[in-house]
């Protein structure tokens, strides 16, 4: 691991340990910097604020989930993202709550909406409408996965996985129907 690599994991696993006892918006770059024994300046060297750390949390382990995984089909990749959140669930349960700007959800949806893509191609022609029904199933999805994380009963990843499968390739079919 690189030293900038070091540094930044370093602030990831104190934000994710300060998180144990503080919701995220109390927590500032002051407590983040204190927990690792950094200062700001290095900070934000490597951050433009907490959300972006956040994000670079998601991107890193997300990467590594799916590198370790071969996706097969169309599916896997999602699927493997579902386990993702599942086995990382106490985190994300805290941070999908927050919203606006910088947020997760909304760098979540930027991760997804490519996928969605290659989906909604595989299953129908592109047309003028295909924008629309990649926004609207992305964040239907989304949606979802913030419920699903947030239920004290979460469902199985499974179990989760199979009723968004369906449900997307429902969604899909008949809106391409509507449209043509």
């Amino acid at each position: 691991m690189t030293d900038s690599n070091a540094t930044k994991q370093a602030m990831a696993d104190a934000l994710k340990e300060l998180m144990h006892t503080l919701p995220f918006e109390k927590i500032s770059v002051s407590h983040i910097c204190e927990k690792c024994n950094m200062n700001r300046k290095s900070f934000y060297y490597h951050f433009k604020d907490k959300y972006d750390l956040v994000n670079w949390i998601f991107d890193i382990e997300c990467i590594s989930v799916l590198t370790e995984k071969d996706a097969t089909d169309r599916w896997t990749l999602f699927e493997i993202l579902i386990h993702y959140f599942y086995e990382n669930r106490k985190f994300y349960q805290k941070i999908i709550k927050v919203k606006g700007q910088n947020s997760f959800s909304e760098h979540f949806r930027e991760f997804l909406y490519p996928i969605m893509r290659k989906r909604l191609d595989d299953i129908v022609e592109p047309s003028v409408k295909h924008d629309f029904m990649i926004s609207f199933l992305s964040d239907a999805c989304i949606c979802a996965i913030e419920r699903w994380l947030s239920d004290k009963e979460c469902m199985s990843p499974d179990r989760f996985m199979h009723i968004i499968k369906s449900l997307t390739e429902s969604i899909a079919l008949s809106l391409c129907s509507e449209i043509n």
